[in-house]
């Protein structure tokens, strides 16, 4: 009888039209940005681009992202957020043909701008339509949504290898992508949950800088910089400081990809049953650890399962932060979203700069450690992540969000 009233009391994992398209939008938006990535180098010889100038054009990309995240937070106080989520992510398919067929460097910083711009939107939108449906499935569902955005990574990644070592020129194979995640983003449009203004709201409010927002802000500080970080120079360690050859490097950064796409996988049943702090706190020093024993092993299996656990330990942090965000912003809006994701992408800004400005002084090996560091820093801001948790020991959803 208890275990049939148990059963009874848990709340049923429902897909629903609007959570299937949410996780569409996740996973599309994982393909374009993958897409991107893979491809670069095919574009930056066609237009003949050195490193630095290359580097300066991709800087476009973040800072359309910066400003139009901020406008799509306002924004969403006087439009529905799935009609801005939807127009940001057909902005960002659109502008990828643009940036294959930029004949000249300032043409595609333009489009890179366009691409930064609808993914920083989209971002946060999505983001908050995966609040809003976790709120009303009433237990933590945000990991599966970026466990989907994972999987469109791995999908956008894998794809763009195949078409380029098939030579397919990056204008057809961009075309193709912004057709199919066009035709997707508009079939999934109409099941968003709704998230139309709601009269009453303030329309002007000052957020306030309390301990709770720096918390959840230094988190997404901290765990997108150490993302970026080991995107940019996981293989680049296996390869320059333990001698593996490129394709064994290529295979340590697949793992670190494949134990993240896991660890999202898993990371809300293991919100409802521990908690968000207790696991943002416990991934935070499993990400540290695992990296201090890739860094301080020399033997290249060792550096492998250090980067799994990286990859398991950076899972659940992001979306945890961004679920927490979602939840203390004002209904229909994303004011405390915004400045959380903000802060998030001023670490994947900072970065690049911060490791390759280290790694030339006191080398990659010391440069990375610097991450390890920050994740322990992540785990210390990881109360933040206590109120409100709706989520723990079957307590209903944060209705009090959603009431004038």
């Amino acid at each position: 009888m208890k275990s049939l009233l148990r059963r009874e009391d848990k709340p049923r994992l429902r897909l629903t039209p609007p959570r299937l398209a949410v996780v569409a939008f996740f996973f599309l938006n994982g393909v374009m940005t993958a897409s991107l990535s893979a491809r670069l180098p095919g574009i930056q010889l066609k237009l003949a681009l050195p490193a630095g100038q290359l580097g300066l054009a991709l800087l476009g990309c973040t800072v359309g992202s910066l400003l139009a995240m901020n406008a799509a937070g306002r924004g969403a106080r006087y439009i529905d957020n799935g009609l801005i989520t939807t127009l940001a992510a057909l902005v960002m398919a659109g502008s990828l043909p643009l940036m294959a067929w930029a004949p000249t460097l300032p043409l595609l910083v333009l489009a890179l701008i366009l691409f930064g711009a609808g993914s920083g939107a989209m971002d946060v939108g999505m983001n908050l339509l995966g609040v809003e449906v976790e709120r009303a499935h009433g237990r933590p569902i945000m990991n599966s949504f970026h466990a989907c955005f994972s999987v469109g990574s791995l999908v956008g990644a894998l794809l763009g290898s195949m078409l380029a070592a098939l030579r397919v020129d990056p204008e057809a194979h961009f075309l193709a992508i912004a057709l199919a995640t066009g035709v997707g983003i508009v079939g999934s449009a109409r099941f968003l949950p709704s998230m139309a203004p709601v009269r009453g709201v303030s329309k002007k409010r000052a957020l306030r800088l309390s301990p709770t927002l720096i918390g959840l802000g230094m988190m997404a500080f901290c765990a997108l910089l150490s993302v970026g970080a080991l995107f940019d120079w996981s293989a680049v360690y296996l390869t320059g400081t333990l001698h593996a050859d490129a394709g064994l490097a290529a295979a340590g950064f697949a793992t670190f990809l494949v134990c993240m796409t896991l660890g999202r996988m898993a990371g809300d049943a293991l919100t409802t049953r521990l908690g968000a702090a207790m696991l943002a706190r416990g991934a935070c020093l499993l990400a540290s650890g695992g990296l201090a024993l890739a860094l301080l092993s020399t033997w290249t299996p060792t550096a492998f399962l250090g980067l799994a656990l990286v990859g398991v330990g950076l899972s659940v942090p992001l979306p945890l932060v961004m679920s927490a965000a979602g939840r203390l912003s004002e209904p229909q809006s994303g004011d405390t979203l915004t400045a959380v994701t903000t802060w998030g992408y001023a670490g994947l800004l900072a970065g690049p700069t911060i490791i390759g400005f280290t790694a030339d002084r006191l080398g990659l090996r010391l440069a990375l450690a610097l991450v390890a560091a920050l994740c322990l820093l992540a785990s210390l801001c990881a109360p933040a992540l206590r109120p409100p948790n709706p989520y723990v020991r079957g307590l209903p959803p944060l209705l009090s969000q959603d009431t004038p």
